[in-house]
């Protein structure tokens, strides 16, 4: 008989997230810490060691099909090797599925945070049913993972759909990636807050006003904080086209800590979709995720189950 169960891991830069997930992508049991961010690699791997530890604790032998973990990039899931993540202090040429397996003596499978999130998003959420999608989180940086005919988009190393850290302003903005003009420079809500912090004094705001107040505002109908919402809309719907044109999706899919403000933003997404794209690509949708906050630990779970989906 199939294991019921696999293990979700979702490493992030604040939070760690460990779940039992079940076939049908549903979270059976949830743990999850503050990240040991700066305490290197090998504190990591402890930190999810007692998570799964604590949720293993009585399940039957043979329960667990295999982990699958999503980790922010840039990762050689082919070597299973962490080349150089920048919000994870230690995290270079680090050995991470190794080090993970020998940890919870099980079969894993790494992926990036994007790619996982959008195999979550196409099998269980606001894709299911597509043949064709492109995930976005925007939320500290901007990140994505693609689903083209049926399939996951994987590329060299395992390293596709770095959409963030395509040009959309040629000599722009600094981008923590080195290079500058990129679409996380503009579209992150790091970003949001950067803009909401230098135009702070003009609107009598603190500024330490971040997106989430901006927003809530917003939805009041405060004028200046609707037009902070439009300026970032409008950037977000620069980088919507243009991934339009490359992957020629079903839906575009968003999701991270901005995607709880879509219907305040897509208003001047919707906008610059229309100038900006090719009139055969403007009847694509952008809608919101449906697994929330759990699209890459349940996107990440499933990939035990079945590694190489489609």
């Amino acid at each position: 008989m199939a294991p019921p169960l696999a293990l979700g891991i979702d490493i992030g830069g604040t939070r760690l997230r460990v779940a039992l997930v079940d076939r049908a992508g549903t979270l059976v049991a949830r743990r999850e810490v503050r990240t040991a961010a700066q305490a290197g690699p090998a504190a990591v791997v402890e930190q999810i060691h007692v998570l799964a530890a604590e949720l293993m604790a009585g399940l039957a032998p043979g329960s667990l099909a295999g982990a699958g973990v999503s980790s922010p990039g840039p990762l050689d899931t082919v070597s299973g090797i962490a080349l150089g993540v920048p919000t994870l202090a230690g995290w270079v040429d680090v050995p991470i599925r190794l080090m993970l397996s020998d940890a919870l003596g099980l079969p894993v499978v790494i992926e990036n945070d994007g790619i996982a999130a959008a195999h979550g998003e196409w099998r269980f959420g606001a894709g299911r049913g597509l043949r064709s999608l492109v995930y976005v989180t925007v939320s500290t940086g901007v990140g994505g993972g693609v689903v083209v005919d049926g399939r996951l988009l994987h590329g060299r190393r395992g390293m596709a759909g770095h959409v963030g850290h395509m040009t959309i302003i040629a000599d722009g903005t600094q981008c923590p990636c080195g290079n500058r003009g990129c679409f996380e420079a503009y579209g992150s809500g790091t970003a949001f807050a950067g803009r909401i912090a230098a135009e702070a004094p003009q609107l009598g705001i603190s500024p330490d006003t971040g997106p989430a107040e901006i927003l809530a505002l917003a939805r009041s109908g405060d004028a200046s904080a609707l037009r902070l919402v439009a300026e970032h809309g409008d950037y977000l719907g620069i980088g919507f086209a243009s991934l339009l044109h490359l992957y020629s999706p079903e839906a575009i899919v968003v999701g991270g800590g901005l995607g709880s403000g879509l219907d305040l933003l897509l208003p001047a997404i919707a906008a610059r979709m229309q100038r900006s794209a090719m009139p055969a690509f403007r009847d694509v949708p952008v809608i919101g995720a449906g697994l929330g906050e759990n699209s890459g630990l349940v996107g990440a779970a499933a990939l035990a189950f079945t590694p190489d989906p489609g």
